[in-house]
């Protein structure tokens, strides 16, 4: 029998099965970390295999993020026409078929075919799961377990890195071959193969959105969900409150519900998650996760020490972010947004400073005692700072913030300016740290990190303990 939990007089919450469905669900932000965070340890490879220089580098690097960017903006607006749970399935088969080829990969060329597959999927995944989540949770916990997300996302990061390592090593080295012939690199991407297939066949056994069901005019489908989450007397409540959520003339959810038909303009919410969603990418952060072990190696440390390095960021990742899962639902959303703002400007401040430092050596650049360990530590703080504030919590207020009307609509606009950001970064990030520098690099970073503070006072509103049908637009 499921197990239900509730005061007295309280609504009577399945929380055996919102479990489930949680579980379930944030596999897709595994399979986003790990996706992106593979890349992170077969540079080498790549290199090598396809006789990259700085820019083609950066391009294949890259190549994810234009599918993801596309993704993002496709599965936001998907969701709105066959369902949450769909898109979340179709995402798995592209995490499938993006291992298979990246891996297999003769050339550049379709090496950034399977990539932009490969992305097509982690941009779907990334605004559907946490949208998802928050349209089948209780508000009083929604943060909480909207978080988990972030905890997945960097799971996979922390897993593609673990991987990474272990292959390199137990081949002695990202380009040598290991089983059955192939490169130890390959290997990274098609062990993502396992994860997938298990995404896959778990999504077969969740529930579809009951908002998603309740746009559609599926009222009987979605109150059988909400009794199964809720309790019948409060699956009636729901279904009332989410039906006239939506729009009075009961048109279906579609693109131009973006624009205030009072001024013709975007509405306020649209640019606020907008700017959220660009923010979180303007800091820097992937650059960290995409190009980490490439970093360390700049500045002295060995392939191997660079890849434990990233095993340590990850770890010191899923910690901030489980801090936020115990506290983003008793102190709200902005104030851990505006205290990771302020600790990111100083430590990217200090990474800066460190990079200021270097001199050149016989392979790229080295820091002089005691500024390497200056620049590792400060970069770690770094990490935790954004994984206890804006990698979880953009998540989160990117799947609540929105009115039922314009959810799926204002995931698609602002999921996709965040992979564009995302991509404009990592892109980028090669030749800047050839020229201007790192150090100028990273002080641009920062800077980002301050503006993001005023943006969240002036901008951002508190969505902790409120209902999705509360939400305005």
């Amino acid at each position: 029998m499921a197990t239900m939990t509730g005061d007295v007089g309280a609504p009577r919450v399945n929380m055996a099965l919102i479990t489930m469905i949680v579980a379930v669900a944030t596999i897709g932000g595994f399979m986003f970390g790990y996706d992106s965070g593979v890349i992170n340890g077969t540079q080498d490879g790549l290199e090598a295999a396809f006789n990259l220089g700085a820019l083609g580098l950066g391009v294949n690097v890259g190549a994810i993020l234009l599918g993801s960017a596309i993704g993002a903006f496709g599965a936001g607006r998907l969701a709105d026409l066959i369902g949450r749970r769909m898109v979340m399935i179709v995402s798995a088969i592209l995490f499938l078929v993006s291992a298979l080829i990246a891996g297999a990969a003769g050339g550049s060329a379709w090496f950034i075919i399977g990539r932009i597959i490969g992305g097509l999927g982690v941009g779907a995944a990334s605004v559907i799961s946490p949208v998802y989540i928050s349209e089948v949770t209780p508000a009083n916990i929604r943060g909480r377990l909207s978080s988990i997300q972030q905890v997945m996302i960097i799971a996979g990061l922390t897993g593609a890195f673990v991987a990474n390592f272990v292959l390199a090593r137990t081949a002695g080295g990202s380009t040598a071959d290991f089983w059955l012939g192939y490169e130890a690199w390959r290997w990274m991407f098609w062990l993502q193969v396992i994860p997938a297939a298990i995404y896959l066949v778990a999504l077969l056994f969740i529930p579809e959105s009951p908002r998603y069901l309740v746009a559609k005019d599926r009222e009987t489908d979605a109150h059988r969900v909400l009794t199964r989450l809720f309790g019948p007397a409060e699956a009636d409540r729901k279904l009332g409150e989410i039906r006239g959520s939506l729009a009075a003339d009961h048109h279906r959810p579609k693109l131009s519900d973006l624009v205030d038909r009072a001024t013709g303009r975007l509405r306020p919410i649209v640019w606020t998650g907008i700017g959220l969603a660009v923010f979180q990418q303007l800091v820097g952060i992937n650059v960290v996760f995409y190009y980490g072990a490439t970093l360390w190696q700049a500045v002295g440390f060995s392939e191997d020490d660079a890849l434990q390095i990233n095993i340590l960021s990850g770890a010191l990742s899923i910690g901030a972010c489980l801090f936020t899962i115990a506290v983003i639902d008793k102190v709200g959303r902005k104030p851990l947004l505006l205290v990771g703002s302020v600790g990111m400007a100083i430590t990217l401040a200090v990474v800066a400073f460190a990079f200021s430092t270097s001199v050149p050596a016989a392979e790229g650049v080295t820091l002089p005692e005691p500024y390497g360990l200056v620049a590792l530590v400060a970069a770690n703080l770094y990490v935790i700072f954004f994984n206890l504030s804006w990698g979880p919590v953009m998540w989160v207020m990117l799947g609540e913030m929105f009115p039922n009307q314009i959810r799926g609509s204002g995931l698609a606009v602002a999921g996709f300016a965040q992979w564009i950001a995302n991509a404009l970064i990592s892109v980028s990030f090669p030749s800047l740290a050839v020229s201007p520098g790192l150090s100028i690099t990273y002080f641009g970073y920062a800077l980002f990190a301050l503006i993001s503070f005023f943006f969240v006072r002036a901008m951002v509103h508190e969505t902790k303990g409120r209902e999705l049908e509360d939400m305005q637009g």
